[in-house]
């Protein structure tokens, strides 16, 4: 039996297939299209999903899509009769209403077949359930806590409850305009990241500064008696669900979330060519602060109503790396679980599993122990590329090459690795990265200018063995999907400092020989070169999606000053 899921009109559009249980692909349309979160509706993320299994729709006996027009009904209308929308508001609502609740329709008409000779049964997940049931269905618990923390989707921007075997319960939820993830954009916007999914960069920016404001956010999220949130309204400026945010084109574009009342409370917003102070990075560090505050009070509640140490997260909170590392420390939880698309992307998975077990029954099979889910390519699709071009390579048998360049990288070199099948989630963990040596601080400054040409406060990733883990950082907790911050252990500090932020943190991914030969090889030959087992890792990009093919990765390493391309059994040196 296969199932598709399917998130589309939202940020993240992407697809998901499996059979039987068993995940077959998962992949974002932003890898396609080249246009980063791309929202529209995810036609080549659908025909890689099928093509990858080598089926056509007319074989696939389920088809979701991770938003329910009618969850939530009688408080979105209650809430448009109270704050009285524009016309213009409400037709794009409702257009955008018919369009996923019509999604063969839309289905039919970007795959250019007829709806009578699909035998599909079509589905409309909620969205937060379809969060859930991402994270709960492929973790290796039988039973956790799951909450799911977002900005906003079907009225809804946090849920909570309780899985076990192949079903959840749904045990609570915060409903719009109340949102954590909202009041994180806002914040962002103001402190002059206005694209979406810039929230990230706040996070990275935060360590530069102190909480000294903390209590001034408390007058917008405030942390009620019974452990949930409200958020003061007044302080933020928009009036129904999506009704800030666009899609032309694809792209998700947010309009201002902040008042004149948050104006006169923080003072006149940053633009985004102004040079970041002090107050701004106090500024980031305070919301850091308070969100985490809100999100350890539900945790509490969620520990107190389950009772149960496993711990199930998505909603794209859920990427809050810097929080997801202090939760086993800080909580009673002793394991936790967030798959690697805990965004929006996810919910395309969500779909998927939630059919399978929550609506037709089956048992759970499968754990995501693994990201590789995307588009791979033979080694003659690779040599193709490489003769298109005219570059000169050396082909090399894995052993040599794991070698050769480790040497490379304890030369000083910066490399792009394009290996095997593309992640699935934000983060390249070592298929389509860039790899360099951790060892000089000079490295961060030089991949930030010279290659990713990005501001120069974000911070690198650390890919470590996972048998070393506890001799680099202060909890030896696995993160294969590089979601958490750990502390770096003082004495490591000057041996890493390229991956060790200003804060002495790092936002690790621990690698398994079983999970990732190559790249493991890669690792544990730099370890024997140097006696350190960990290297710098970061997304194989230049302000774009993450690389997904061939051409891709050429193209960027040529228009970079990336040193030296490994891709797939080919070495090509600048």
């Amino acid at each position: 039996m296969y199932i598709l899921g399917i998130n589309a009109y939202h940020g993240g559009a992407s697809a998901c297939l499996i059979k039987d249980g068993e995940l077959i692909a998962a992949v974002e349309e932003e890898r396609f299209e080249r246009i980063k979160y791309w929202a529209g509706f995810p036609v080549h993320a659908i025909k890689y999903c099928l093509s990858e299994a080598g089926i056509s729709v007319y074989d696939v006996e389920h088809i979701g899509i991770s938003r329910d027009p009618n969850a939530n009904i009688v408080r979105k209308a209650q809430y448009a009769i109270r704050s009285g929308p524009s016309p213009q508001l409400l037709l794009d609502r409702l257009r955008n209403r018919r369009v996923v609740g019509n999604i063969s329709t839309v289905l039919c008409e970007s795959l250019k077949i007829n709806r009578r000779d699909l035998k599909a049964s079509f589905h409309n997940v909620e969205h937060h359930r379809a969060h859930m049931a991402s994270t709960f269905f492929v973790s290796p618990f039988e039973n956790a806590a799951v909450l799911s923390v977002d900005g906003m989707g079907d009225f809804t921007s946090t849920m909570w409850g309780t899985g076990s075997g192949n079903r959840f319960d749904v045990s609570g939820s915060i409903h719009f305009p109340h949102s954590i993830g909202i009041l994180y954009t806002a914040v962002s916007q103001w402190l002059g990241f206005n694209n979406y999914g810039d929230e990230g960069k706040v996070m990275g920016l935060a360590p530069f500064g102190e909480p000294h404001y903390v209590d001034k956010l408390r007058r917008i999220l405030r942390v009620q008696s019974d452990k949930t949130f409200e958020v003061d309204q007044s302080y933020l400026r928009y009036k129904a669900e999506g009704g800030t945010m666009s899609w032309a084109g694809g792209k998700p574009k947010i309009g201002r979330l902040y008042s004149d009342r948050f104006l006169k409370l923080f003072g006149e917003a940053r633009l985004p060519n102004q040079t970041l102070t002090s107050y701004h990075m106090d500024i980031a560090s305070s919301l850091q602060a308070i969100t985490e505050e809100a999100e350890f009070a539900l945790l509490e509640k969620l520990y107190k109503e389950t009772g149960c140490g496993n711990l199930c997260m998505s909603g794209g909170v859920a990427l809050n790396s810097v929080f997801n590392g202090k939760v086993l420390p800080n909580t009673d939880f002793n394991e936790i679980y967030i798959q690697p698309a805990a965004s929006d992307a996810g919910t395309a998975l969500g779909v998927c599993y939630y059919i399978y077990h929550q609506i037709l029954g089956f048992p759970r099979t499968y754990n995501m122990s693994h990201a590789y889910t995307g588009p791979q390519f033979s080694n003659g699709d690779v040599e193709s590329a490489l003769n298109r071009h005219s570059l000169e390579y050396s082909t090399l048998d894995l052993p040599v090459l794991v070698k050769d360049t480790a040497k490379l990288i304890e030369k000083g070199n910066v490399i792009g690795w394009f290996q095997g099948r593309m992640e699935w989630g934000p983060r390249a963990l070592g298929n389509r990265s860039i790899i360099a040596d951790p060892r000089h601080s000079s490295t961060q400054d030089l991949l930030n200018s010279r290659i990713k040409n990005r501001e120069s406060f974000r911070p690198f990733a650390p890919a470590v063995l996972e048998e070393h883990v506890g001799d680099y950082f202060d909890q030896s907790y696995p993160d294969p999907f590089m979601l958490k911050v750990y502390g770096v252990l003082p004495d490591k500090r000057d041996i890493i400092p390229a991956v060790t932020h200003v804060d002495g943190s790092g936002r690790l991914q621990t690698v398994k020989r079983d999970v990732s030969l190559p790249y493991y090889e890669l690792i544990n030959a730099f370890y024997e070169r140097t006696g350190v087992p960990v290297v710098l890792n970061t997304s194989f990009n230049e302000n774009e999606p993450i690389v997904c093919t061939p051409e891709e990765a050429i193209a960027c390493f040529m228009r970079t000053k990336m040193d030296v391309l490994v891709i797939g059994n080919y070495m090509v040196k600048k």
